[in-house]
């Protein structure tokens, strides 16, 4: 299964020019751009990644994570092979660096992808694992067909695509975490292959200012952008430039693919990040990958009452008022969606 890409250009003796994301990759007849999910066919780009998944469960919406975007929902989460970066930390990279032409798929149509979604009792589809930007054509199809039958869709991503393509998802994603790698241009560079961090930015500007819920992601490595000024101007874009009210994820590394020599993140440094992130305004911060931390929770950035409580990736108490105003001094919490009741437990209202 294959679809004739969109976005890129023809060039001359049958190469093409992607125009997807920033990379911009001149792709010669018969070969993979960067990303390993579009080729070059007879002078034609083929998203040959369409269709083929890697990938497909139920998830828990906090497991993208998502934190304020329908809790307690479940997500059918959906990835594919391939990536337009080459972080040396990956977690998925067997995958993330590999193409559908050398892993094992599973074919699977859009209409498929949304009716095993309604199957599983799934209130959405997150587009998740791998980078869903090199998956966009199938993306494109098979949120239009979960939006007409009332299904949210979600990007879990790099945000590192360009402006013309990712407009076209204003009327179909509901929902993005984009991973903000590092606030600095050599992290880009050096750890993730390439890249740069002013098109990630863009990406959360557009999400912001065209009311797509965005949680932000960091995962702090240590010695690499763990230095607290670098956090500090972070936390002063999304405050001045996005909106003090997106949640930020500090996220604890663990050694993997190229960086096994690397210690995990000390937990007091995730600490240090969440009490600059407070110091700079930010309303909804949480610390990641550390389980039973408090700052797994959420708490009323007002008057610090306890407003959901969480273990692991579910919800063990909700106390949320329906406008998910705090029942303690009515402050509105930013949270997009309805709550669905899992708990049957703890202090749900």
């Amino acid at each position: 299964m294959e679809k004739i890409a969109d976005y890129w250009e023809e060039k001359s003796d049958k190469q093409v020019k992607c125009n997807l994301c920033p990379k911009g990759c001149t792709i010669k007849e018969g070969e993979l751009g960067f990303c390993q999910a579009r080729k070059n066919k007879d002078g034609k780009l083929y998203s040959i990644a369409y269709g083929h998944a890697t990938s497909t469960q139920p998830d828990p919406i906090e497991k993208k994570p998502l934190y304020h975007f329908y809790p307690g929902t479940r997500a059918f989460s959906m990835s594919t092979a391939g990536c337009n970066f080459s972080c040396k930390h990956c977690q998925n990279w067997t995958l993330s660096q590999s193409s559908v032409e050398k892993v094992k798929t599973e074919e699977i149509t859009p209409e498929e992808a949304v009716n095993r979604a309604e199957r599983t009792n799934c209130e959405g589809i997150a587009y998740t694992y791998g980078e869903p930007i090199i998956w966009f054509e199938y993306i494109k199809d098979t949120a239009k067909i979960a939006k007409e039958r009332g299904l949210y869709n979600v990007l879990v991503t790099n945000g590192y695509v360009n402006q013309d393509p990712l407009k076209e998802f204003k009327p179909l994603i509901d929902g993005m975490n984009v991973d903000v790698k590092a606030f600095n241009e050599e992290f880009y560079q050096d750890i993730c292959g390439g890249g740069s961090l002013k098109p990630v930015l863009e990406t959360c500007e557009w999400a912001v200012e065209n009311d797509i819920h965005l949680e932000i992601t960091n995962l702090i490595i240590p010695d690499e952008n763990d230095d607290t000024e670098e956090i500090r101007e972070l936390c002063h874009w999304i405050s001045e430039d996005l909106n003090p009210e997106v949640p930020i994820h500090f996220t604890r590394f663990r050694p993997l693919h190229e960086m096994m020599d690397k210690d995990s993140t000390p937990i007091n440094v995730l600490e240090n990040a969440w009490d600059i992130a407070h110091e700079e305004g930010l309303k909804h911060v949480y610390v990641g990958n550390v389980p039973g931390h408090e700052a797994n929770n959420t708490y009323c950035p007002n008057c610090e009452e306890l407003v959901i409580e969480r273990r692991g990736f579910s919800i063990s108490g909700y106390n949320l008022k329906e406008n998910h105003a705090c029942p303690n001094c009515g402050y509105n919490l930013n949270i997009k969606g309805e709550h669905k009741d899992t708990t049957h437990s703890g202090f749900q209202l």
